[in-house]
Parts: C-alpha cells; structure tokens; sequence
C-alpha cells in the first residue's frame, strides 16, 4: 500500500495544494493521502489575522471535499505543542505498519529537511516526494487578493464561501460571484431589479461621498429573499436570529428586509453599515444613515422604476437626499392608503423623523 502525506499551514488552502495532490498521487500512485493541516506549525510563524487552527481545518476538508482516495486528518490537532511531522509519520505508520510512506513537499520546504525536528529519523520512516509549484501564486498574494474582493477562483467555491461568510483575512466578497449568488435566488426580473439599484447605489454614494463597496454590496444583496414565500422567510428568521415585528410576520414584502439583512450578514460577511440598510431599505427607520438613505433611494429610482413623482424624486436624490427620502415615504404612505392598507409603523416614525429633522 503506497500512502502519500500531504502537510501544511493551508493558510489558506487554495486550488494549488489541490492540483499538487492530484499530480502527485497520479504520478506515485498512491492508494491513499492523508492531508494532515498543521495545528502550530514549527517552521514558521503565521501572519497576524490568520484563522484559528480549527477554522484552517474546517476549510481544507471544503477544498478536499469529494476528492477520492483522500482523508484530511485532525491528527496534528490532537497533539499539544508545536506540529512536528515525525510524530505525525509515527502515528501514520501504527495505523498502517505495512505501508509505503511519501512526504509531499515543494522544493523550499525540501531544501530545509535536514533542519527539521529529528530528521534523521524522519528520512528513515519515509520518501521525500518534491512536486513542482503548479500554480503559480502564493499564499500570501492569496490572502492579499481576498481583502481586495478578489481570489475567488484561486480557492474554490466552497473555501470562498466559508471566508466570506466569517470574514476570514480580512476578505470581503468579490461582487462578480456576490452577483452569482444573487441571481441564483431571484427571477431575471428581479435580478434586473437588483442591477439597477446597484448602478444607483453607486452614483448616489459617489455624489454624496458615501462608501462605494459598501453601496455596491447593499444594494446587490437588498433583495434577496425577496422571491421567498412568508413559511420560508419565517423559518430563515429562526436560522439567522432575526425578531420580526407583528407587521413582518404576516407580509412576505415586508419580510424579506428582514430575512434578506440576515442573510446578508451571516452568509456574506457585510458589515453592520450594510446590515442596517438592508433591513430599514423597504419602511426606512427614524435616524436613517448615509447609506441607509441611499439605498432606500436607489431601491425607489433604479431606470426600471416608473410612476408618478418618480422625476421629482430623482431630481431631489441628487439635491436634496433627505428629502428625497421623504418624499418617498409619504410616496409609499399614500399608495398604502388608496389601497386601504396602513403604514408600518417604522416608516410612520421614520417620515415624522424627517419632518423633524427639516423643521429643526
């Protein structure tokens, strides 16, 4: 039996160690690979920011997930005190005595063998496999392109996914793949919906010297739940934490600013700023922000928008932000009432906050 080692910081893992498995199992023939994250690596000293050892982990069985003939072991984890890779071979070959054992490294690591804790002993209990670099990018370019809202691609869907959502080296969520998950809740209808606030989102936030990204990502996200059914949003409620008022728990329409503001901060990882929008964006709130205004704003003038007063509304936008704020709200309170519906009482408070604040 040929079983191949495969160790690292995996800091974060990425599409590199997984092509490097691939090759080196193919080439060596390997019935096995164990790919053994580090828990405190001995060799060097991780950057600040870096995930917590166990969260390390939880990515690297994402980045493996389905890979045949592989196994990521918490094996390092187990042990207290720095991860040194002859324990790690020891425990290894007790498992399996009769086996061939190979040490996957790149050529750097290779080159400081004879350093490494024992390492005589090591070289007596297994064979140095040296894989070429197949991928062409570091680590530590890796996690500088995932604070700037790149490097999805270079980690995989499901590490992405896991970074985002915790917000892992700083990293905030590329607005292509945020525009892909998106859509994959929303009509086409919707979705242009969605791109149309966003491309208001970020004029308004330019005109007014708001955040762009944090604009841009509020006004991807606002609708997201949208399409859900009331069952669904309530049950979303439960799983995000999200207290809906007696109003909220009987509209879907409602709802979704709710369910969406969860969403949006336990899966995406947006900040406090961008929560708040989203969830005051459909009644607005007294002492509404910066961003809250504009994506309340956004949402009502977007280019597929068309009813009356919306030229008066998009005029003020630009001119006056609170007031077009305003203005939309007593918009939205007298529609509700030709219709015999009643104002949330949010969007009441936030109108009479307005009138306040002009009066003031």
């Amino acid at each position: 039996m040929r079983i191949g080692i495969f160790g690292g910081s995996f800091n974060p893992p990425h599409q590199g160690h997984l092509l490097a498995s691939r090759a080196a199992a193919a080439d060596l023939g390997l019935d096995l690979l164990y790919v053994v994250p580090a828990k405190t690596p001995p060799h060097k000293c991780l950057p600040e920011g870096t995930p917590e050892p166990e969260a390390r982990l939880c990515l690297t069985k994402l980045l493996f997930a389905g890979e045949p003939g592989v196994e990521v072991t918490d094996l390092e984890f187990q042990r207290s005190g720095p991860s040194y890779t002859v324990d790690t071979v020891i425990a290894l070959k007790e498992r399996h005595p009769e086996a061939e054992f190979y040490l996957l490294m790149g050529a750097d690591m290779y080159a400081t063998l004879d350093r490494w804790h024992r390492a005589e002993e090591l070289k007596g209990l297994m064979t140095p496999y040296v894989f070429d670099r197949l991928f062409e990018i570091s680590s530590t370019a890796i996690r500088a392109l995932l604070a700037e809202r790149q490097g999805a691609a270079l980690v995989g869907d499901a590490v992405y996914r896991e970074i985002i959502a915790h917000g892992y080296y700083g990293a905030k969520a590329d607005f292509v793949w945020l525009r892909e998950q998106v859509a994959a809740w929303q009509s086409p209808r919707r979705m242009a919906h969605t791109i149309g606030t966003e491309e208001e989102a970020v004029k308004l936030a330019i005109h007014w010297g708001a955040d762009v990204d944090e604009a841009r990502e509020a006004a991807i996200l606002h609708d997201i739940t949208k399409g859900l059914d009331l069952d669904t949003q309530l049950r979303f409620c439960e799983k995000y934490g999200m207290m809906p008022d007696t109003e909220e728990r009987v509209s879907a329409k409602l709802l979704h600013a709710t369910t969406g503001a969860g969403m949006a901060r336990a899966e995406f990882g947006v900040s406090d700023a961008v929560f708040q929008a989203i969830r005051c964006h459909t009644t607005g709130r007294p002492e509404m922000g910066l961003l809250d205004q504009i994506l309340y704003t956004a949402d009502y003038i977007e280019p597929g928008r068309d009813f009356t007063g919306i030229e008066r509304l998009r005029a003020l936008a630009y001119t006056d932000l609170a007031a077009a704020v305003a203005y939309g709200l007593d918009l939205t309170e007298q529609e509700l009432r030709e219709r015999g519906a009643i104002p949330h009482p949010r969007s009441e408070a936030a109108a009479a906050w307005f009138r306040q604040m002009k009066e003031g």
